[in-house]
């Protein structure tokens, strides 16, 4: 988002913000300049009290970047920081995931190598008994409310990602986010 937007979300908006850092669409192998903008980026996310930042970053192989990730991260914080779907092109997860844990990121945004979370919920589930204790897991793409129950009593994970949109929309449903925070917290409570 624009550094305006964020500006204007952060007056507006009570909860932790966190800002998807990336500086075009398409894959996850970005030039010196493009990292450069990122890094701009960040700067202003962190000068503005921003909760925490969304990356990744890859190689030419579609393995993570460690020099790269290792810089941003560090830029980062004490703003938490969380790597993004890029992960999702990586050949070997479970081998990322260990890059990550290493790196210090908090968390780490997944649909466990498929198109939706629910179509990777073995995988996530298998990350979570593996990785849950230092890392924290959060399933990502596709979560609705008509399968949020079937992701968090197969993966056991405690955050999830949902865009929340209405059906054949682009627009974020309010009803939708109603019916998902009602079942999350139906799921703690339980």
């Amino acid at each position: 988002p624009s550094d305006n937007l964020i500006s204007e979300a952060k007056k507006l908006i009570q909860i932790p913000i966190h800002v998807i850092i990336r500086p075009r669409s398409g894959n996850f192998i970005y030039t010196e300049n493009e990292i450069a903008v990122m890094e701009k980026s960040i700067l202003f996310c962190k000068d503005h009290n921003i909760d925490g930042i969304v990356f990744g970053i890859l190689s030419e192989e579609n393995e993570i970047n460690i020099a790269a990730c290792q810089k941003i991260i560090k830029m980062a914080r004490p703003m938490s920081v969380t790597f993004h779907r890029a992960i999702d092109s990586c050949e070997n997860i479970f081998l990322a995931f260990e890059t990550l844990i290493e790196l210090g990121c908090d968390r780490v945004l997944t649909s466990g190598l498929h198109l939706s979370a629910f179509e990777g919920k073995e995988i996530l589930k298998s990350l979570n008994q593996k990785y849950g204790d230092k890392i924290i897991i959060m399933p990502g793409g596709g979560v609705k409310s008509t399968n949020i129950d079937e992701l968090i009593n197969n993966t056991h994970c405690t955050e999830f990602h949902s865009s929340a949109l209405s059906s054949g929309s682009f627009q974020t449903d309010a009803n939708e986010v109603k019916k998902l925070k009602s079942q999350l917290i139906n799921a703690i409570n339980l």
